[in-house]
């Protein structure tokens, strides 16, 4: 079993930036950071390949969102700046093992319980 739990979600203005964390009871092969809108389905936005410190992201997160991990203290990061208003969510951290694209959530046996992100105009 994995544990995660999300901290750092808030409400900021547009332009601003905020840092999610992710506190792992274990690091898996993967570990990805969704979000999720009202009315809209879950999407990856960023992964990290723990062992090779590997990193992906969603096209509309690129060169704004930066996903890292602190071994030391077993903690998923997500540094997101210039936020705009479409960036607001709910995000979640998650965990799996190999195989499957980051990008399914279906292959993710783990989820945390999600933090709230509000980017105002």
């Amino acid at each position: 079993q994995v544990q995660l739990v999300e901290s750092g979600g808030g409400s900021v203005q547009a332009g601003g930036s905020l840092r999610l964390s992710c506190a792992a009871s274990k690091y898996t092969y993967c570990m990805a950071w969704f979000r999720q809108s009202p009315g809209e389905e879950r999407e990856g936005v960023a992964a990290i390949y723990t062992s090779r410190r590997l990193t992906d992201y969603a096209d509309s997160v690129k060169g704004r969102f930066t996903i890292s991990q602190d071994n030391a203290k077993n903690t998923l990061y997500l540094q997101m700046n210039s936020l705009t208003p479409e960036d607001t969510a709910v995000y979640y951290c998650a965990a799996k093992g190999a195989g499957g694209s980051w990008k399914d959530l279906r292959a993710y046996n783990y989820w945390g319980q999600g933090t709230q992100v509000t980017v105002s105009s």
